[in-house]
């Protein structure tokens, strides 16, 4: 008689011997790009990822742990860039501005932001939310509020260079 195996059983067994089979050479190829440091979270982030599907189906585990990792990793530091591009912008104050002609003009430049991404410059900006606090309030990603941001700050931009 064959043993009855539950299949959440069977597939946890299928990812742990894809782990203990790929895992050292997932790592390699990611301290090599990526640094020793980043190579370990990514490492445990792709088999986070890859652990809901069928393991046992998969044709090509290596390409695919490796594209998995590596757009995790380009992720990350694309968010690190915008991050860093605006962290040390602060609003300005009121009486930052030398005449109601600049007042005004900061109003209409705010005001020509499309709605959505309005919406998250004033809350982040002026309501003092994080990124998080916002995607919370307006039910979306934290990524697309970063998003929404980007665009909002790189209108102001555009805007201001005119």
């Amino acid at each position: 008689m064959v043993p009855s195996f539950d299949k959440s059983v069977a597939e946890e067994a299928a990812l742990a011997a894809l782990y203990r089979r790929y895992s050292e050479w997932l790592r390699g190829r990611l301290r090599l790009r990526f640094g020793a440091e980043k190579a370990e979270d990514l490492v445990q982030e792709a088999y986070l990822r890859i652990a809901p599907y069928q393991v046992r189906g998969i044709r090509s585990p290596k390409s695919l742990l490796l594209r998995i990792a590596s757009n995790l990793a380009l992720d990350g530091i694309a968010r690190d860039a915008v991050r860093q591009k605006h962290q040390h912008y602060a609003p300005p104050s009121a009486d930052a501005f030398d005449s109601p002609h600049e007042t005004l003009l900061l109003k209409e430049i705010i005001r020509s932001i499309p709605e959505k991404d309005r919406e998250v410059f004033l809350l982040s900006r002026f309501g003092g939310l994080t990124h998080a606090q916002i995607a919370a309030r307006l039910g979306v990603a934290v990524k697309t509020v970063e998003w929404r941001m980007a665009r909002a700050l790189k209108h102001c931009d555009d805007q201001l260079r005119r």
